[in-house]
């Protein structure tokens, strides 16, 4: 009797914990848009992966919570689209959807009324959800209103503001060149046209932002020069992370050279270790090694760690001696900055590279004594030191 108990218990916490399970459904988009027609609600409809972290954390938080399929059911036609099936692909490339998860709020012909993207708490979710019933929060009121007049700041932002809740920066560039070419250069240092030209200005060769490198101090009194600062190395991330990624190596080095004209210490540095991450995920090994001799020390050369992340790259592709010498500078260096049992050993097997047994038993056997102290396993410069002592 007491185990027919217990096994009744586990089956009702099953029962109320798949009873809370949120589990989309698979309605077809055509079904869905139709319904919207007839119904003559908006459509609402989530894309997602089931990868995705903060997706799943909205399915279980957010869409398993009763008062919110309730709404959601009541004032529109639900839709959930996993992006790596046909129709969720389709519906993530025709809305330009770049972050999950992402939730589209759509009439029946297609126009998106509302967007918002990434994880939010219950009542945030709601919160927008409501907003996106209004007919003068909606994005085509507040364009035709900022488009009748531009020039109004006020208006701008109200577009603005709302189309960054689901679009990428990338979205908010048309709207916001639009608003700042009714500004003159001496108008564009303010706090106001500022906050736009940080949202929405991606463009390197952009007036405003050309005019922002020529003017960094005037706007770092109307902002910061930490705003300042991290606006510039954002556009030129922008600009080259995404061909880096793609290694798109054509456009990669054209735009590049654009980053290089900046002639910044900051933005050099992250042409740099573009270069570098470039040059190692296609294998050009030359143009690696031109590349750190040319700027490792005017560059990085405060920072330990990625002068180590260089001469592990020496260590196992460079057979140059010549770099592989500039290699050990780098790396004896970065153990001034940090004397780390990984910094002596790759020092110790980089002098063994250039057949410096003497150097190298010097460097290995400091490793040793560093692993022994902090109680590590001494494995790997073990085996170091036997091969060298073998010789």
């Amino acid at each position: 009797m007491r185990f027919l108990y217990l096994f009744l218990f586990f089956i009702s916490i099953q029962t109320v914990h798949s009873q809370n399970q949120f589990v989309p459904d698979d309605t077809p988009y055509i079904t869905a848009l139709e319904t919207a027609r007839v119904t003559s609600k908006p459509l609402f409809v989530m894309l997602y992966a089931d990868w995705c972290p903060h997706c799943n954390q909205m399915k279980k938080e957010v869409f398993s919570n009763p008062a919110v399929l309730d709404f959601l059911k009541k004032n529109y036609v639900c839709l959930w689209k996993n992006i790596e099936k046909e129709e969720g692909k389709t519906l993530k490339d025709k809305f330009n959807t770049k972050s999950l998860p992402t939730f589209l709020f759509l009439d029946a012909n297609e126009t998106l009324l509302y967007a918002l993207k990434g994880e939010m708490k219950t009542a945030a979710f709601l919160t927008e959800a409501n907003y996106a019933l209004n007919p003068k929060m909606q994005l085509p009121y507040l364009e035709k209103e900022f488009l009748a007049d531009p020039a109004n700041s006020t208006k701008f932002y109200a577009y603005l503001n709302t189309l960054k809740k689901g679009r990428d920066r990338t979205d908010l560039s048309p709207a916001t060149h639009l608003y700042l070419n009714t500004q003159s250069d001496e108008q564009l240092i303010s706090e106001t046209n500022w906050r736009s030209i940080a949202n929405g200005v991606t463009d390197i060769n952009s007036r405003e932002f050309q005019y922002v490198l020529k003017h960094q101090k005037e706007f770092a009194a109307v902002a910061s020069q930490n705003r300042v600062d991290r606006k510039v190395e954002s556009i030129v991330s922008e600009l080259l992370r995404p061909l880096a990624d793609n290694l798109d190596t054509v456009n990669y080095y054209k735009q590049r050279e654009i980053a290089k004209s900046i002639r910044l210490q900051k933005t050099d540095s992250m042409v740099f270790k573009f270069d570098l991450t470039l040059a190692e995920r296609t294998e050009k090994w030359q143009f690696y090694k031109k590349v750190t001799l040319e700027d490792t020390q005017k560059l990085v050369w405060n920072e330990a760690s990625f002068l180590k992340d260089i001469g592990q790259t020496y260590l196992k592709h460079i057979a140059d001696t010549d770099a592989l010498k500039k290699s050990i500078f780098w790396a004896k260096h970065s153990l001034e900055l940090n004397d780390s049992y990984d910094g002596n050993l790759l020092t110790a097997r980089l002098y063994t590279k250039i057949k410096d047994k003497k150097s190298a038993l010097k460097y290995a056997e400091k490793a040793k004594v560093i692993c022994t102290e902090m109680t590590w396993n001494t494995k790997d410069v073990d085996v170091l030191l036997a091969e060298l002592l073998s010789k």
